[in-house]
């Protein structure tokens, strides 16, 4: 077992209390904390929080592997389908829970993460978020917010990679999972893309086992696929 530790944002979400069970399972890390607003306090749209839960896990082995398994994509304001239903609200829920809070849990974590040997952060992502690949348009909140969590991680790993050679910051497209998330779009959807949690998790652990230091910046598919921007 490594000296390290694994961290969990959105351990309370459908893939995220399934990558929990999948790191615990096969054993890898000293410790996997598993950090979400109902079960720790870590708020994303409260930085105090994410601080303190860096300062608990800072206690203790170094985090090899964060993942940030969180997002918004409907509840109080679904998905647009034309600019006519635009709101600044809807725009800016979507930049704030998509975007900036997964930045500022690398402000708070990526610093905790070991300076020599491999580590990688990633956030979930999303295929839509892709500018290049969008031939379809609407679900403007989500996609620009998901466009910008993009440019975020690029970003971040330029710089992570000045003090962390190996370090890794990616971002990741679990596919469509059978979570609340995804509830109201999954009727579309070829059961064999409809992935269960407990899959998704075990494809997404399997994309991070492969990535090497020159990923970093990038954006990963469940297949191992990269994304284009």
């Amino acid at each position: 077992m490594s000296e390290t530790s694994a961290v969990v944002i959105g351990a309370s979400g459908g893939i995220g209390a399934a990558l929990v069970e999948a790191l615990e399972t096969a054993g890898g890390h000293a410790v996997v904390h598993a950090l979400s607003r109902s079960r720790t306090g870590l708020d994303l749209e409260d930085e105090a929080s994410i601080a303190a839960a860096a300062q608990g896990v800072a206690d203790g082995p170094p985090p090899a592997l964060v993942l940030v398994a969180t997002g918004v994509l409907h509840g109080d304001h679904a998905p647009e389908r034309t600019y006519r239903a635009l709101s600044a609200e809807h725009l800016l829920r979507d930049y704030r829970l998509n975007a900036v809070g997964p930045a500022l849990v690398a402000k708070h974590f990526l610093p905790l993460m070991p300076r020599t040997g491999r580590s990688v952060f990633g956030a979930l992502s999303a295929r839509v978020g892709s500018i290049g690949d969008n031939r379809l348009g609407g679900w403007h909140a989500y996609r620009a917010s998901k466009a910008a969590l993009n440019m975020l991680i690029r970003n971040l790993a330029i710089e992570h990679a000045r003090t962390h050679r190996e370090g890794i910051v990616v971002g990741l497209h679990p596919g469509t999972v059978a979570t609340d998330l995804s509830a109201p779009f999954q009727a579309g959807v070829a059961p064999d893309k409809l992935f269960t949690p407990a899959r998704a998790a075990d494809q997404l652990l399997a994309v991070t086992a492969a990535l090497s230091p020159a990923d970093t910046g990038k954006v990963f598919a469940w297949d191992g696929q990269p994304i284009i921007p």
